[in-house]
């Protein structure tokens, strides 16, 4: 089978999103052939290369939405293309300055209870496809004075949301300036004709877009044109992201498909988040709606995606898979820390007010009441070359100086904070290994969360956990650790406290936490789900290739899904050509008494029916 891998901002680069998920899945099904079409987010993305490729991913294909658009042919001089960009761009103009149906909260950017909007939105998309398509690009037109005039008369409309009527020009080329970069995609030369010549995405047999926003527009178009399947697994929902932003992250939000504006990362207008949520709001409703599959990574995410109109019914919830391997020498010596850890909380992270390290601080204040020799590790995980947010590390450092000051034994010894700040990589921390089992409990403290991979990591360790009651925590845990409340520092010393002051039930809850992580989160079940959902998306939606069958009729695959039959199977005896079991212990346990003894060879079987599993001991 060949694949159409689309990624936004990760693979195959060395850095990014969801790029050690993709490598670990593209790797897992070496059987199929990949075509990795990936879209850079920056230039320091692009300047760090690509990671190592395996040999099945035959060709790899970028191109960026950041910088200035690439000169492409034609013009947009021609008034009746000019006329056409005008219909089209207007479509989608009023779709996203549209009011939103009486279901969805004003502002949300949620089209689910408004289907007319949605349709709009769709044609405008595709008309533009096609238009870019005919005239070799669109951005010129997107960055064009027409643009602007026709987005400022779609949010001029009488009941546009109050966001979009304040709009001013500013607002408005910040916006189109977004739009076309995160509408780039249309305009790439990646989809062929499927006659001759560079076949692109209309010769793969499915699309699989492993995240949200830009990256499945490519899908979109190739389901449109050729009848592709398409796959869509988002581990965070881009959508959910625009409203976490908040006023200084929304550039980054929508940065995330190259839609940063002109003031160069600062921090966006009402009006410009407004319709910027708005249009990722759209075309998450037109991916779900499109989309033959959908593959959340865990119950959360899979309800933001209902949300936003996606059918139970196309909803697989796909855990992501992780590497289990390099925490089992700590997994396998138990919950049991070493001598003086015992008493040692660890938290394990990036500083940064999400992670509400500050709660963090005033619950081991109070753990610190009822147990003297409690230690708290923070253990930073940020990068040296990773920006440093703007004074937090520095205020929760101060603020322990102040809640903590150094004690020491007697008058003659040096004091020592129970509260020490370490960073990943120093030589009481090498690695994440030695960081989750530098204690006897993890704690969570975040107050914003979407999958937990730290929390898995520490389940991984074998150790028993304190976390927040957000994201996907509650699923993840599953009655393996402690879960409380957001900001409420007093319940979570009380969960910490219960925890130092039982080592038993300490160590039961790390045991299970271990058991429960390898059985739903490793590489190994990631990858054996999508294989079967890759075998079961082309069993549905066979696409014309062209190998054919006697009928000429098209064939779905050059090896039909039965192949696919789980177990060990030998190379064909005696020049057969069929596969056998080898055999097991019910092969060599001698025949009951009852059964008839063939004085020559057995009965040979019909051609192409292999015994079935009963027969063979499965």
């Amino acid at each position: 089978m060949r694949v159409g891998l689309l990624t936004e901002g990760g693979y195959p680069y060395a850095t990014g999103d969801a790029r050690v998920w993709c490598d670990r899945l593209v790797r897992g099904l070496a059987q199929h052939e990949f075509e990795v079409y990936a879209l850079s987010r920056d230039p320091g993305q692009e300047g760090a290369g690509w990671g190592g490729l395996p040999r099945h991913v035959g060709r790899v294909c970028t191109a960026p939405l950041w910088g200035e658009p690439e000169p492409r042919r034609g013009g947009w001089g021609g008034r009746r293309q000019r006329r056409r960009f005008a219909e089209h761009f207007g479509e989608l103009a009023a779709a996203i300055s549209a009011p939103y149906g009486s279901g969805a909260p004003q502002g949300s950017g949620v089209p689910g209870c408004s289907t007319d909007q949605a349709d709009r939105f769709a044609n405008g998309l595709h008309g533009l496809a096609d238009l870019a398509g005919e005239h070799g690009g669109l951005s010129a037109a997107l960055r064009s004075e027409d643009a602007v005039r026709t987005l400022e008369r779609a949010c001029r409309t009488l009941g546009a949301p109050h966001g979009a009527q304040r709009a001013r020009v500013a607002d408005l080329l910040t916006v189109t300036e977004a739009l076309e970069r995160a509408l780039r995609p249309l305009s790439l030369d990646w989809y062929g004709d499927g006659a001759g010549g560079d076949p692109g995405l209309s010769g793969v047999d499915l699309c699989h877009a492993a995240t949200g926003g830009a990256a499945v527009l490519p899908g979109l178009l190739a389901k449109r044109r050729f009848g592709t399947p398409l796959l869509l697994t988002e581990y965070g929902v881009r959508l959910r992201e625009c409203y976490l932003a908040g006023a200084a992250g929304a550039a980054g939000a929508t940065g995330a498909t190259g839609a940063t504006g002109p003031e160069g990362g600062r921090p966006l207008s009402g009006p410009v988040r407004s319709l910027l949520t708005a249009f990722h709001g759209r075309l998450a409703a037109e991916a779900y709606a499109r989309a033959d599959l959908i593959t959340p990574g865990n119950t959360h995410t899979r309800r933001w995606q209902e949300r936003c109109g996606a059918d139970r019914e196309r909803l697989r919830t796909v855990y992501p898979g992780m590497d289990a391997a390099r925490f089992a020498e700590v997994g396998e010596q138990g919950a049991a820390p070493s001598e003086g850890d015992d008493r040692t909380l660890v938290w394990v992270g990036r500083i940064e007010p999400p992670k509400d390290v500050i709660a963090l601080l005033h619950a081991f204040a109070e753990v610190r009441r009822w147990q003297p020799d409690a230690r708290l590790r923070i253990i930073e995980t940020r990068r040296g070359e990773d920006p440093e947010p703007d004074g937090y590390p520095a205020h929760c450092r101060a603020l322990a100086d102040h809640l903590f000051p150094d004690e020491a034994v007697d008058a003659h010894s040096a004091g020592d904070s129970p509260v020490s700040f370490e960073r990943l990589g120093d030589p009481e921390v090498p690695s994440l290994a030695d960081a989750y089992g530098a204690g006897c409990v993890v704690v969570l403290s975040s107050v914003v969360e979407g999958f937990p991979v730290g929390l898995v990591e520490a389940m991984f360790c074998g150790r028993a956990t304190v976390s927040t009651d957000v994201g996907a925590v509650c699923e993840v845990i599953g009655g393996t650790g402690l879960v409380v409340p957001p900001r409420n520092p007093r319940a979570l010393a009380d969960a910490c406290l219960a925890l130092l002051s039982d080592a038993e039930r300490c160590a039961r809850l790390g045991a299970a936490a271990r058991a429960r992580a390898l059985e739903l989160f490793t590489v190994e079940q990631n990858v054996a789900a999508f294989r079967g959902i890759y075998l079961e998306l082309m069993s549905h939606c066979p696409v014309p290739r062209e190998q054919v069958g006697e009928g000429g009729g098209p064939l779905p695959f050059a090896r039909p899904a039965e192949a696919h039959v789980p177990g060990r199977w030998t190379a064909g005896r005696d020049g057969d050509g069929f596969g056998h079991r080898p055999a097991g212990p019910a092969a060599s346990r001698p025949a009951p008494e009852h059964t008839p003894t063939w004085a020559g060879p057995p009965p040979p079987e019909p051609l192409g029916v292999g015994p079935r599993p009963s027969e063979e001991g499965a």
